[in-house]
């Protein structure tokens, strides 16, 4: 996980990316993509200089490889997610170091953004890292793998894989307000492209403030954005610490969030209470930016114009 108590995008390479909406992620089925490699390869299959400086100004997680760092697979086989990092040397990378008490942190969505998981997995002694991981809805998926290479600077890498099966998308309403297993969660604060935004999430149960959140791997609260469309991936971490004196455990978490393109985020927090970690998803549009429009009905003969 990325350090500063920021949710920062670089805007530099948005020229490179596929924009707008969640239509990638409506779209795509199982056949979109399992496999990917880095754009812009020279005729000797290496990246020149100037594909390197853009891969370097994307956002998190929209190239499988960064500083010679590559996530490579994964497979999913008898319910367990599985995959390696590999080195500049291009051998299976086994020194990390522990960032918010992990040495990586593995996110799961479906590309439609349904589906979060975010788990930890374990690393064997030849470099592969493995998490029990069922997937039971078809469609196309997007991993997301944040770690920090011993020696190396932090990183997001991220990887397409699809379950196959019968693929139903999904679609999310604009929404600040979520509930889970009782738990209400309401998001204030507006995400305003080009510049720092204040978030507070405040979670109450039963219509009563939550006071006494517990920690979880190191904080009170871990927020992901997924940009709509290519699903650049923003992780996040609440200003203060639990234990520091001056932050408390609830019932607001409090994020500072900086997004560059005006669009749609879809927004995950991960919070703990009572033992048990929870999810709360939100979908937010940036300041500004005008609703979707509802889709036509299609002629009664089927053709449309």
């Amino acid at each position: 996980m990325k350090t500063p108590a920021r949710l920062a995008l670089f805007g530099g390479a948005l020229a490179l990316l596929a924009a707008g909406g969640f239509a990638v992620g409506k779209t795509a089925g199982p056949e979109a993509a399992a496999s990917e490699t880095a754009a812009g390869e020279t005729a000797g299959g290496m990246p020149g200089h100037a594909e390197m400086a853009a891969v370097d100004a994307l956002p998190g997680g929209l190239a499988a490889s960064k500083d010679g760092y590559t996530f490579t697979g994964p497979t999913t086989e008898a319910g367990r997610f599985s995959f390696t990092i590999t080195g500049p040397d291009g051998k299976p990378v086994t020194a990390f170091d522990v960032e918010h008490e992990k040495k990586l942190h593995l996110i799961v969505v479906r590309r439609d953004t349904s589906g979060f998981r975010h788990v930890h997995p374990e690393l064997a002694p030849d470099g592969t890292w493995s998490v029990p991981l069922t997937l039971p809805a078809a469609g196309a998926y997007r991993a997301f793998a944040d770690f920090a290479p011993t020696g190396g600077t932090p990183m997001t890498l991220g990887v397409d894989f699809s379950v196959a099966g019968n693929y139903q998308p999904a679609t999310y309403a604009p929404s600040r307000t979520a509930n889970v297993d009782g738990y209400t969660v309401e998001l204030d604060g507006d995400l305003v492209a080009g510049k720092t935004s204040p978030l507070a999430l405040k979670v109450s149960r039963g219509g009563v403030p939550v006071t006494d959140l517990q920690p979880y791997l190191g904080a009170y609260g871990h927020l992901v954005a997924l940009r709509g469309g290519d699903l650049a991936y923003l992780h996040v971490h609440p200003e203060g610490a639990p234990g520091d004196g001056k932050t408390a455990a609830g019932p607001e978490i409090k994020f500072a969030a900086e997004v560059p393109s005006a669009g749609t985020y879809r927004l995950f927090l991960d919070f703990r209470h009572g033992g048990v970690v929870r999810t709360a998803e939100f979908t937010v549009p940036t300041a500004g930016t005008p609703a979707a429009p509802e889709p036509k009905p299609e002629p009664a003969d089927g053709h449309g114009h």
